[in-house]
């Protein structure tokens, strides 16, 4: 039996900004990658998009947030694996967190931080416009299909 293509992943994230820092994970199990990115993940059938991120933001990190308006949009694939993901970022902000520290119940997400925007330069992370976006005026951006490379 031929096999099709595998559906296109949707995925929700966060950009969630604190005192002019930007919060970023690791989402990668270990030390198998450098690679940051803003937390989020899969969005689940049922439920909305914000739904999706507030359950996400808080298994990976334990932050409560509150939901802004969308801000960006990314696509990026691994040919190798047959992957292909569209992210929507949506602006957040911090309502709750943790007392004390936090591990991602998935166990996938194992560093946070929160970075300035020269930090985050020097740091290897995805999407390629994320602090532009970031850290930039407001407004929609769309990054297209970008490589995945760990």
């Amino acid at each position: 039996m031929t096999r099709g293509p595998r559906p296109i992943r949707l995925a929700v994230r966060a950009l969630i900004m604190r005192a002019g820092r930007l919060l970023i994970v690791n989402a990668y199990p270990g030390d198998q990658s450098d690679l940051w990115c803003a937390p989020g993940g899969g969005a689940e059938p049922g439920a909305s998009l914000p739904d999706n991120l507030v359950r996400e933001v808080h298994e990976e990190t334990g932050i409560a947030i509150r939901v802004g308006t969308p801000c960006l949009v990314n696509e990026f694939h691994d040919p190798a694996r047959g992957f292909h993901q569209v992210d929507i970022y949506f602006r957040a902000r911090v309502v709750a967190v943790p007392k004390g520290p936090w591990m991602d119940s998935e166990g996938v997400v194992n560093r946070q931080r929160w970075v300035s925007e020269p930090e985050l330069r020097a740091l290897r992370f995805k999407p390629d416009t994320l602090p532009d976006i970031a850290f930039g005026e407001g407004g929609i951006g769309y990054d297209p299909l970008e490589l995945l490379v760990r």
